[in-house]
């Protein structure tokens, strides 16, 4: 986007006139409009410490991005379409994202037995350090879809699977190939050790978590995407597998070992077996606890009747049940918390379907959850040249107002993607560095008013960060909005979705 030499000139004057004020006070107005966001910020290790990511003055970290996976080799390959450039971290950046899922295959990394891709590495890394130089994590994603090549998906090298389907089987596509019996075996096979593929799975996270050791723009690496339960998964109907579950988290618990020697200090990320996108609740952590540090769960809230809706052709208006399935969905989550006390990300969401990506926007914020919505590839559309693909429908409701950091605990928080109205409350700690809250570039056009009630605002007039010190108040409330309106206020009651499943 090019900007004029006048509005440069108006942009350094407003900077210059901020900076001439040492300190706003709780009552003061801004009313300015917001700036590009810097593509320079200081990036630190994230690490879990209870139930919130934090970084490395302890501030909790709240995470808004991405995915991008890409699914054909070869992957992560310089001018594909596909792979993130300089150009996009900085779209990114500006709108207020600071994460990004990156998928990555075991099939690429390790595509003959026991050989690891060296090259392969190095291209994921100078992704890293692209995002990382824009003030962006990457989660390194161990992206699978139906296995392996062998049925069509992708993930699993053919070598490290022995089931094959037969000349008679039917293969009937994404995603119901998953109940395809061949398929099963071959699930059954990983969580079995069968040919030792988790040992192979293991050498190439491993492998992966050396090449990004000493990278604080790494966030950490998912174990495996959505991973299926094999011929086990009946018995995860109506309420959820125990059983399946106890081997998968040994399964995961033996991943987590394999990157830990390599990688010590990085976060792991463990997803639930996938049948938790139709509302089975998750037993990881019951028999045993999960006692490994650093250990994010990374669950994906998608509805069951959207899904059929986008890639069966089913009818629309099955899309009515989404808000009670994902009421569930949410129930789940606040039931794992409270059992494991460990962070969330929602890794994975929104699939294009605006009521379905409100609904998780919602259960977000009023949780103090981040998220990675699903796919940054379709916001363009395939072969599509790069506009800026937020200024859409969808993308207005991803750019959001946001505490990004927070120096103390956080309490609720509401924002109006109609009127930009956002009101935040926390109990503050004093800390090293202050609250950040990015201002949406989008939300604002003729700029914004924020006032902040139990603390300081800091930050220059029209900044797109906004942030907070303390002024040694027991709590601490910050209201942005557009000029003249009446603002939000800090929602109360129970959470949207808030049943225990």
């Amino acid at each position: 986007m090019k900007t004029t030499m006048t509005a440069a000139l108006a942009r350094s004057r407003r900077w210059l006139a901020g900076a001439a004020v040492a300190a706003i006070a709780c009552s003061a107005l801004i009313a300015l409009p917001a700036q590009a966001a810097p593509t320079d910020a200081p990036i630190s290790r994230i690490r879990a410490e209870g139930s919130y990511l934090v970084d490395a003055t302890g501030r909790k970290v709240l995470l808004h991005g991405v995915n991008n996976v890409d699914k054909q080799a070869p992957y992560v390959e310089p001018g594909d379409g596909f792979t993130l450039t300089d150009e996009d971290a900085t779209l990114l950046a500006r709108h207020g994202f600071n994460t990004v899922r990156l998928g990555v295959s075991f099939d690429g990394l390790m595509p003959t037995r026991g050989a690891i891709d060296n090259a392969y590495l190095e291209r994921i890394g100078k992704v890293i350090d692209t995002l990382a130089a824009h003030g962006i994590y990457t989660l390194l994603d161990h992206h699978q879809d139906g296995l392996s090549k062998i049925w069509g998906g992708n993930g699993f090298p053919e070598w490290s699977i022995r089931a094959r389907p037969s000349v008679i089987e039917p293969n009937p596509g994404f995603p119901l190939y998953y109940l395809m019996p061949s398929m099963n075996r071959g699930w059954d096979e990983v969580w079995n050790n069968s040919n030792k593929v988790l040992d192979y799975l293991g050498e190439a996270l491993a492998a992966l978590a050396a090449k990004t050791a000493g990278r604080p723009g790494v966030l950490g690496i998912e174990l495996m995407n959505e991973p299926w339960p094999g011929s086990a998964f009946l018995t995860c109907f109506p309420n959820g597998c125990p059983r399946f579950d106890t081997k998968y988290q040994a399964a995961m618990q033996k991943l987590t070992d394999a990157v830990r020697a390599r990688n010590a200090d990085i976060p792991v990320f463990w997803e639930p077996n996938v049948t938790w996108n139709e509302t089975m609740p998750s037993n990881l952590g019951k028999n045993p606890p999960i006692a490994s540090p650093d250990i994010v769960f990374a669950p994906h809230d998608y509805c069951v009747p959207s899904q059929l809706a986008i890639y069966l052709g089913l009818p629309e208006e099955l899309r009515g049940a989404c808000p009670v399935q994902q009421d569930k969905t949410w129930g789940n989550i606040d039931s794992f918390t409270k059992r494991t006390g460990i962070p969330t990300l929602i890794t994975e969401f929104g699939d294009g379907d605006a009521t379905v990506l409100r609904n998780t926007l919602t259960r977000a914020d009023e949780r103090f959850i981040g998220w990675q919505y699903w796919h940054y590839a379709s916001l363009f559309g395939q072969g599509a040249p790069k506009p800026d693909p937020f200024l859409g429908a969808i993308g207005r409701d991803l750019v959001r107002t946001y505490p990004r950091a927070t120096a103390g605990t956080p309490g609720r928080m509401t924002f109006d993607t109609t009127n930009g109205d956002f009101a935040y409350q926390y109990t503050p700690r004093p800390q090293p560095e202050p609250t950040e809250i990015y201002v949406s570039d989008l939300h604002y056009p003729n700029g914004y008013e924020a006032r902040v009630e139990g603390g300081t605002i800091t930050s220059a007039p029209g900044a797109p960060i906004v942030t907070v010190t303390t002024d040694g108040s027991p709590s601490t409330t910050v209201y942005i909005n557009r000029p003249g309106s009446a603002g939000a206020k800090v929602p109360t009651g129970p959470l949207s979705g808030g049943s225990a499943g």
